[in-house]
């Protein structure tokens, strides 16, 4: 199986954490919590996924182990952070403009206007709005955007440096 050209992830029921910062440094990461190995190496196959997993019984699985699913083994004892800056220098992958932190999907901008009743005081001081192409929720560019965004910095670096 080779990848779609922009690489998409199916992440372990250990790696929640992982999938939602992977949203944010922009890759579409699919998670569920009490998803069945088996379950998650059918979704990574069809819809063409890498598999992340911590877990070292599915790499003995012989589809997996015999790389008909790309997969990378995510080791023990990483915080999120490193876990992310793993993936991201293990693929070579770049950071890109966030997606949806729920769901992966594409953020599209929206004029302020059309929010004023989800968003009615944010509106206020906050100019650049976004709504998730796949789940609709709304999203903005304030404080905790901005963490999300020194975070990834740091992750960013530490995955040139590694």
């Amino acid at each position: 199986m080779q990848p779609t050209s922009e690489p998409r992830f199916a992440c372990d029921a250990m790696l929640g954490g992982l999938a939602r910062w992977l949203r944010a440094a922009g890759y579409d990461a699919w998670w569920q919590a009490d998803i069945d190995d088996w379950d998650l190496i059918r979704l990574a196959r069809r819809e063409e996924c890498f598999l992340l997993t911590s877990d070292t019984g599915i790499l003995r699985i012989g589809i997996i182990r015999d790389g008909e699913v790309p997969s990378l083994f995510i080791p023990h004892g990483l915080g999120k952070e490193e876990q992310l800056a793993f993936v991201l220098r293990h693929l070579n992958l770049k950071l890109r403009p966030p997606r949806c932190m729920g769901c992966g999907g594409p953020l599209q901008p929206v004029p302020s206007e059309e929010l004023t009743e989800q968003v009615p005081g944010t509106r206020a001081w906050i100019d650049a709005f976004y709504r998730c192409g796949r789940c609709g929720k709304i999203f903005w560019e304030g404080t905790h955007w901005q963490h999300i965004a020194r975070v990834l910095q740091r992750t960013g670096k530490a995955r040139d440096e590694g």
